[in-house]
């Protein structure tokens, strides 16, 4: 709809309902710690000193490391590819860096012009301290900035997690500036925020609210949560050690945190058009923060929705199989269209109805069979017993 603002603030009672509940998990997590420290002191205060970076993160094979300067902020990125081929936007989740991609990067190198960012906060760019940075009018106005600073005027968006969900700002706030959107672990802004609120990471994210403890109580035991996040990584796998390098200092997590302080009081407009740009929502089977509700909702916001599931991964199914992602990934992105009846096909909605009509027409035909053996073993002495001649026909294109 034309003239209407697409990102709005949420209710001012569910803006003092965060803060309550900011005050309440706060507490209790400074309990928890306090309790910890008492038990075994030197356990939590614990921090391994990392003055080098591991070669991974300057690793040149991946691609060139630049740097450009935007109004002020310095943003680091690494970009592969030949320069003439469409651009392709790498926006990485929370907590990590432009190494998320290091699996995508030489396989789509291939094809496209390919560009990893440091999302600002994050790795080598800069870790402005104020929580003014990190608005979302902010954000989004340095993403077009950037991509115009690389010399195009459209670019596809692949985001995971924190990336996917500035990349839905992004799409909704600037049609035509994305031809092609792939959030990865993240439905829709409007229902991201709903599913997160039966997982673990609710409590995290409502003492996020609280300023300074959030980012002292991230270094305890030698920033154990970078292996709570990265779960998928083995004990001292050289990538780990390379998240945790990024993250060892208390500002490595102001800018990252100060994300979190503003996304969750913003919503998508429900009258907002709904977005015309491609969008293909790929996830793990197994990921606790992706919740079929959301996925399904997430379609009633795309003209054009997708979904893509990787069997056998969490929230990481980029980096858990990355094989199976990739195969997903270059099946849309080097396809111009998708036929009306794939999209209808891996539609979450119609995939849901077909199952539901599927398990209706079992039980239609298992109550058939009954009547029919009855009716044999009796000699048809019970023949008026009415058949359940229910006929199912679920057309695709309804």
């Amino acid at each position: 709809m034309a003239g209407v603002v697409c990102v709005q603030p949420i209710s001012v009672f569910e803006k003092y309902r965060i803060y309550l509940l900011s005050v309440v998990f706060g507490v209790w997590v400074v309990l928890k710690r306090f309790l910890k420290w008492i038990w075994n002191p030197k356990a939590l205060n614990s921090m391994q000193l990392r003055d080098n970076p591991p070669a991974c993160l300057v690793d040149s094979s991946f691609g060139q490391h630049k740097y450009v300067k935007l109004k002020g902020v310095k943003f680091h990125y690494v970009e592969s590819g030949q320069k003439e081929q469409p651009l392709i936007l790498l926006l990485h989740g929370f907590p990590d860096c432009w190494l998320s991609w290091r699996y995508q990067i030489p396989v789509l190198a291939q094809h496209f012009r390919v560009v990893a960012l440091d999302l600002k906060g994050f790795g080598d760019s800069d870790k402005p301290i104020w929580r003014s940075s990190y608005k979302i009018e902010v954000i989004l106005e340095e993403l077009q900035q950037l991509i115009n600073a690389l010399g195009v005027t459209k670019c596809m968006v692949i985001g995971h997690d924190l990336g996917a969900l500035i990349g839905w700002f992004l799409v909704h706030q600037c049609p035509g500036l994305v031809t092609k959107f792939f959030p990865v672990s993240c439905p829709h802004p409007n229902a991201y925020w709903q599913n997160i609120t039966t997982t673990p990471n609710y409590q995290w994210l409502n003492f996020a609210q609280l300023p300074y403890l959030p980012e002292v109580d991230a270094l305890k035991e030698d920033v154990r949560i970078i292996e709570q996040y990265h779960k998928h990584l083995p004990q001292k796998d050289t990538y780990l050690e390379a998240y945790k390098y990024s993250f060892s200092r208390q500002e490595d997590w102001t800018g990252p945190i100060n994300y979190y302080r503003h996304l969750p009081f913003l919503k998508i407009n429900e009258e907002c058009d709904k977005i015309d740009t491609k969008v293909v929502l790929i996830t793990g089977n197994r990921d606790k923060l992706v919740k079929l509700e959301g996925i399904v909702r997430s379609t009633e916001y795309c003209d054009r929705f997708y979904m893509k599931i990787i069997e056998g991964c969490e929230h990481f199914p980029h980096q858990e199989n990355p094989d199976a992602f990739n195969k997903v990934l270059l099946k849309y992105l080097l396809t111009k269209s998708v036929s009306r009846s794939e999209s209808i096909e891996k539609s979450p909605s119609k995939r849901l109805m077909q199952g539901l009509l599927g398990a209706v027409s079992s039980t239609v035909k298992y109550g058939n069979s009954v009547i029919d053996n009855v009716q044999k073993k009796t000699n048809g002495m019970v023949g008026s017993i009415p058949t359940m001649g229910l006929s199912l026909n679920y057309n695709q294109n309804t």
